[in-house]
């Protein structure tokens, strides 16, 4: 399917959404899993991107997304762990992808890698790992369309919520302006979303929590009522 560039986070509304991690799907039914998410109510696909360098293990590359392009008209959230990113940056612009987030740990210059995915009609969003202050991104706060804190060190799915983020999340938020999202990844289940919501977190990605259980849109409904949404 063929889509006009946007920005996604200035066109899905002010209320909270949920992400679906794609790293906790069965790769094997790739387009099936999407369809059943999307259809459960998923506001957007979150796809992580792993180089093997910036964290330890290694994940999907820029063909993966251009297929999904190619099958869904929902938004591609792509989150890339990577050392390079200006070059992915370019290489997922190209794929279709609606978003693309990446790490302040990996980037000199992050309002001008914000600003080229602006330019492209995408919408550009930062990541912190845990060990990174919410200083860090001071300066390309302003820039972004959103900012993602990571609740488990980035890498693998799977992981137990680390609260000592919450006070970053808080942190962060009192950065942002109104219009500006701000995601959390990891960990997140109904509780954790909630904790999440009220320090002031409003785009939840989530993997195991719907993934592997079997009722999809039970999981996701319960996400949504417990961050107010």
């Amino acid at each position: 399917m063929s889509r006009t560039p946007h920005n996604p986070w200035l066109e899905l509304g002010s209320g909270p959404l949920i992400a679906p991690s794609l790293l906790a799907c069965d790769f094997a039914r790739l387009g099936e899993q999407v369809d059943a998410v999307t259809a459960a109510g998923g506001d957007a696909i979150h796809i992580d991107v792993m180089d093997g360098h910036l964290v330890d293990n290694l994940s999907v590359g820029p063909p993966v997304v251009a297929s999904l392009r190619k099958y869904t008209d929902t938004v591609l959230d792509v989150h890339i762990m990577v050392t390079n990113p200006a070059y992915y940056v370019e290489r997922f612009i190209e794929t279709g992808a609606d978003s693309v987030t990446f790490h302040i740990e990996a980037v000199d210059r992050p309002v001008e890698l914000a600003d080229r995915l602006h330019e492209a009609g995408r919408g550009a969003g930062v990541v912190l790992r845990p060990a990174t202050p919410a200083d860090a991104i001071a300066q390309a706060a302003a820039a972004v369309d959103m900012v993602l804190v990571m609740t488990v060190e980035p890498g693998f799915g799977g992981q137990h919520f680390m609260q000592d983020m919450l006070p970053k999340i808080e942190a962060v938020r009192a950065m942002l302006r109104d219009d500006q999202r701000l995601q959390v990844d990891g960990g997140i289940n109904e509780e954790t979303a909630a904790r999440c919501a009220a320090a002031g977190a409003d785009v939840f990605v989530t993997g195991n929590y719907v993934f592997a259980g079997s009722d999809m849109s039970g999981a996701i409904g319960r996400l949504r009522r417990a961050v107010g949404g």
